[in-house]
């Protein structure tokens, strides 16, 4: 019985270890553009059926109950919680905030595309719309030398003005991609997200249309993690852990009984 016990006390160690890494990067991550929380989920090992519900006790009757041992937890995975963000005004031309469903995309170093919900972009040494980390946003968009007063309509129409122009002149158009499964992306690492089986084919077009949201030029969508939520689950988890390091020990001291007294 002690083994036992040490064995289901362990897999809850692990478990509300898991819980905190995963509260740990959404503290982290609190001031970072568009980041979704992440939270850890959980089920319960196999049980050891000592004894079947319904079997017979005697001739005549049923237990009504069975006697199952549980084994223990294990962790499943992360879900991110995809509620959107504080959007919040930066002045800023060149930053974007989607709202409603749907990611900007860009393209990554190895030709592969990315997506993401962090808007705050820029522009390269040549011209082109680009992320921070220099990755050039798909479409992509260029903006001739000497132009200003940039703006991005809802629909994610580029314009500015131009040298030589009276009016200002459309540059191309940002689009967005939504999936049927956005929880089905996966991270990796840079703001960015990547298609998977599990979250469906992109559906990309327009802002504003197809279920997309539309943009907002001039802004920003914050993390969506709420510091006083982490912080309670942040001490919930470590009450849990402590609760199971005091099982080892009651489990331990219960074997060592045993071995010096029988």
């Amino acid at each position: 019985m002690g083994i036992g016990a040490l064995h289901v006390a362990r897999t809850g160690l692990d478990a509300q270890n898991f819980r905190m890494q995963v509260i740990a990067n959404n503290l982290a991550n609190v001031n970072t553009t568009g980041f979704k929380r992440d939270r850890a989920n959980f089920e319960t090992l196999a049980y050891q059926a000592m004894l079947t519900p319904g079997a017979p006790s005697s001739s005549q009757n049923l237990y009504a109950v069975g006697f199952n041992l549980g084994t223990g937890v294990q962790m499943t995975g992360t879900a991110r919680i995809d509620l959107p963000g504080t959007v919040s005004t930066t002045g800023n031309g060149l930053d974007v905030a989607i709202e409603g469903a749907g990611f900007f995309q860009v393209e990554m170093p190895d030709g592969r595309i990315g997506y993401t919900r962090a808007g705050n972009f820029s522009l390269s040494a040549e011209g082109t719309i680009v992320t921070p980390d220099g990755m050039p946003i798909q479409p992509q968009i260029q903006i001739p030398d000497g132009a200003s007063a940039i703006a991005i309509a809802a629909d994610g129409t580029v314009s500015a003005a131009v040298p030589g122009q009276a009016e200002a002149v459309a540059l191309g158009q940002i689009e967005t991609a939504r999936f049927v499964n956005p929880s089905g992306l996966q991270a990796i690492g840079n703001n960015l997200l990547v298609e998977t089986a599990a979250s469906g084919a992109p559906q990309v077009g327009a802002a504003g249309i197809e279920g997309r949201g539309t943009l907002r030029s001039g802004a920003l969508e914050s993390s969506n993690v709420n510091v006083v939520e982490e912080l309670v689950d942040m001490i919930e988890t470590q009450r849990a852990y402590e609760v199971n390091s005091k099982m080892i020990q009651a489990a331990d001291e219960m074997m060592r009984n045993a071995s010096q007294n029988l």
